[in-house]
């Protein structure tokens, strides 16, 4: 078992340059060229304040996105919900559930959504509006399974529905993501890895691309209308292959500082480091900070802060948890984002 571990790991960590190396280069980072960018939008208010940098940290609903395999280390249920005005007004959803089930692992759903806020259509014969309104949406569905092999070692996986909507056009795929994630025996140090969004192209159809023309406008006789189909591109998804470490800097019978260092390789863009730290008191206050996207070009990502209170509800093994990051996006802006989970 311990050979299997290791080989698997070793095969994960070496795949991570060979991706980078098939989807990237140092001259062209083919950044806009994949569909349904909101799969590349961090769920929950605590990895975004440790900058993202979550792929080694278990136990939290929340690793359905970061790392399945982080799933795995649950125990009872977990839920989770996210409501958040995201970057140019638009709302960010997400609802996640995790369930242990003895003897079969850690079964997960998650809904992600990303909705536009309605606006006119225009013409170029009516540019202030025909009356009508138009709206833009992106969904997604995942079901994930985690089973922990060891005590030291999970396995994880994702299968999920994509799909993005405007006005009458829509595009959808199904897509699977793969992680594991390892203790070692050095103090507890854990080795994450996943590679999220390996899925099909999503291409645009619906009733607006349809339409009818006289092939032969000049000519008599011949078939005056044909009905015809504007064909459009299609595009993959943002595959992302992330590598990670986590650990405890200090832990005490009060306190414990957690860091996480993630390294992401993805299609669309350039290579780039998450990084971040969770100081916890008592596990029921806690203060974290951190960095998205360093070294990555081009970046509006960077520093990101915020806190929560996990609270025990009566005594019982009922657990609320209120996150809440600030996060800066340079020219973007700020986005500051809640998160409130319960455990049972």
């Amino acid at each position: 078992m311990k050979n299997l571990i290791y080989g698997i790991f070793i095969l994960l960590f070496a795949a991570s340059p060979t991706l980078a190396q098939i989807d990237n280069t140092q001259s062209i980072t083919k950044t806009g060229t994949t569909a349904a960018q909101f799969l590349k939008i961090g769920v929950d208010a605590r990895a975004a304040a440790m900058g993202g940098a979550f792929v080694g940290i278990a136990g939290d609903v929340s690793s359905i996105y970061w790392n399945p395999a982080g799933l795995g280390n649950i125990t009872g249920m977990q839920v989770i919900a996210v409501h958040n005005q995201w970057l140019a007004d638009m709302d960010f959803n997400f609802l996640a559930v995790g369930m242990e089930l003895p003897g079969i692992g850690v079964l997960g759903a998650s809904i992600t959504y990303l909705g536009v806020p309605d606006d006119k259509v225009r013409t170029i014969i009516q540019p202030d509006g025909t009356g009508e309104l138009f709206s833009a949406n992106d969904f997604a569905v995942t079901l994930a399974l985690a089973r922990q092999l060891t005590d030291k070692f999970s396995l994880g996986g994702n299968v999920k529905y994509v799909r993005q909507t405007i006005w009458h056009e829509r595009a959808q795929t199904f897509a699977i993501d793969i992680g594991a994630l390892f203790e070692t025996p050095f103090k507890g140090i854990r080795l994450g890895a996943s590679i999220s969004n390996f899925g099909g192209d999503m291409r645009l159809i619906g009733r607006d691309l349809r339409f009818s023309r006289d092939p032969d406008p000049n000519g008599q006789g011949n078939v005056e209308f044909v009905n015809a189909l504007y064909e459009t591109d299609s595009f993959p998804l943002p595959m992302f292959f992330r590598v990670g470490i986590a650990g405890e800097l200090m832990r005490t019978d009060n306190t414990r500082i957690t860091f996480g260092l993630d390294s992401m390789n993805p299609n669309d863009n350039t290579e780039s480091i998450n990084s971040g730290v969770e100081f916890a008191f008592n596990e029921m206050l806690f203060l974290r900070t951190g960095y998205n996207a360093l070294f990555q070009a081009d970046s509006e990502g960077g520093f990101s802060i915020g806190g929560g209170i996990h609270y025990r509800m009566w005594d019982s093994s009922t657990l609320l948890k209120l996150d809440y990051t600030y996060a800066d996006f340079g020219r973007l802006q700020t986005i500051n984002r809640f998160s409130l989970a319960v455990s049972f």
